[in-house]
């Protein structure tokens, strides 16, 4: 009872149980909650995400490292997300880094079965009453000689472009949005967003890490800031539980 009060009280002013939404995240490690005991500087964007929501919003954080669109519903994770689901919930899906990667466990073709594996989760989330929103994946810092940002992603983010209109679901373009900010940021100042520590600065990497796929605290939250921009240009149904300065 405690417990159910609790949860009650959190809601903000005026809002009733009834009120209450979750968003349900699926993903790889760029989305994922990291831990933080001990020290760990790594953060997904997924991790902050409440962060900007009124309290009448959850975020269920499912992302987890290392996952294809292939391998999170293969080990049953997709299962554990579809038996929460209520009608009116959000569900947004970002994969595509390890759907790349060449072993058979992940591996998945753009137009093939990488395609056909988001369809049939935003298809079952809406079966549920809920509202599926696909993420093309955020990118990597790869910069060549010259200082141009280097695309990886191949083929993958048009595959969730090319979905989401054929299916008529919101699309967070997290390439676009996180390209224009490195590319902006340029090849020095984009490392700041980055895993990047020296040799002792971590008991988690005590040789010093080089790492330009995953977050850090400062880029983790600039990846929410376009994750909520996107939010509030083509979901408004989610736009309108976001806080706003006063």
């Amino acid at each position: 009872m405690l417990a159910l009060l609790t949860c009650f009280a959190l809601l903000s002013p005026g809002a009733s149980a009834a009120d209450a939404i979750t968003i349900f995240m699926i993903g790889d490690s760029t989305m994922a909650d990291k831990p933080m005991i001990p020290e760990n500087p790594e953060r997904g964007w997924g991790q902050l995400l409440t962060l900007y929501f009124t309290p009448n919003v959850t975020v269920d954080n499912h992302a987890t490292n290392g996952r294809s669109s292939k391998s999170f519903r293969s080990e049953g994770r997709w299962d554990v997300v579809l038996q929460q689901i209520r009608p009116g919930d959000f569900v947004i899906i970002q994969f595509g880094h390890n759907d790349e990667k060449a072993d058979e466990a992940r591996h998945t073709e753009p137009f093939g079965s990488y395609t056909e594996n988001l369809r049939r989760y935003a298809k079952e989330a809406s079966e549920r009453g809920a509202i599926p929103i696909l993420a093309t994946p955020v990118v990597r810092r790869v910069f060549d000689d010259e200082g141009v940002l280097q695309p990886t992603h191949g083929d993958y983010p048009d595959a969730v472009r090319k979905l989401a209109q054929a299916i008529d679901v919101p699309l967070l373009d997290m390439t676009l949005r996180s390209r224009d900010l490195i590319e902006r940021l340029g090849k020095e100042r984009s490392e700041g967003l980055f895993i990047w520590t020296v040799p002792g600065e971590y008991s988690r990497f005590p040789k010093g890490n080089s790492d330009n796929t995953h977050f850090n605290a400062l880029g983790a939250t600039r990846m929410c800031d376009l994750v909520i921009a996107e939010i509030q240009a083509k979901v408004p149904e989610l736009a309108v539980h976001l806080k706003t300065g006063r």
